[in-house]
């Protein structure tokens, strides 16, 4: 049977679209068109129906997730843990510093009790330290003052007193310049006396205006 139009199959009895085609082509063609166009109308309208489906679930989406947000959009990006904005949680793992008076805290330290003020330099050095450079054991407490007490402080001379030292400092002084004035009284003269030139080589060290040597009739070196 020959195919008209867009006809793929031959007619059937059940196909109500092929009833009677073989009597009236013409009509046959039109209504095919018209179904054509009506399921292409339907095509557009689901696809349309789908696309604003999938454009109203996800702004449902982004609105209901947005209403679960309650913190502002500065401090969402700026989020920082309780542990660094919880003043509760800073007070309590930093408390203020407690305040004494000077009767409870002569030393004004706060309450750090000092070991006795011992300069190293004065302990045994042949001792069993746990460090026997700084002459100290492991743990055990140092003083407030250790800069001016560990062993790399100014060493403490012991052997004199004030008194002494000034008077050993006057005698070196006194002896040094003592020594330095009899050098000076009794140094020996000059053995030799300057060589004297022919009119100072004056021509040969560049004329008049040049700087000569020692001539005859200069005044004594």
């Amino acid at each position: 049977m020959p195919r008209f139009g867009t006809i793929d199959k031959p007619p059937t009895c059940w196909d109500p679209i092929h009833i009677n085609a073989s009597v009236d082509p013409t009509a046959f063609m039109r209504r095919r068109q018209v179904l054509n166009e009506q399921l292409a109308a339907d095509n557009a309208i689901n696809r349309l129906k789908m696309l604003l489906q999938r454009v109203v679930r996800p702004s449902a989406t982004r609105t209901s997730f947005a209403a679960t947000r309650c913190l502002p959009v500065l401090q969402r990006r700026g989020f920082l843990p309780a542990s660094l904005s919880d003043r509760r949680v800073i007070d309590a793992k930093y408390p203020d510093r407690q305040t004494t008076s000077e009767s409870e805290d002569p030393g004004m330290n706060g309450g750090y009790i000092n070991p006795p003020r011992i300069k190293r330099q004065f302990r045994d050095p042949y001792a069993s330290w746990w460090d026997p450079q700084e002459r100290r054991n492991f743990g055990e407490p140092i003083h407030e003052d250790n800069d001016v007490l560990g062993i790399f402080s100014p060493y403490e001379y012991t052997w004199t007193k004030p008194g002494p030292g000034f008077v050993m400092v006057g005698c070196f002084i006194a002896v040094f310049l003592g020594v330095s004035g009899l050098v000076y009284l009794k140094y020996p003269d000059q053995p030799t006396y300057p060589r004297e030139f022919e009119a100072g080589l004056e021509r040969e060290l560049g004329g008049p205006g040049a700087v000569r040597a020692r001539m005859e009739g200069d005044e004594e070196p």
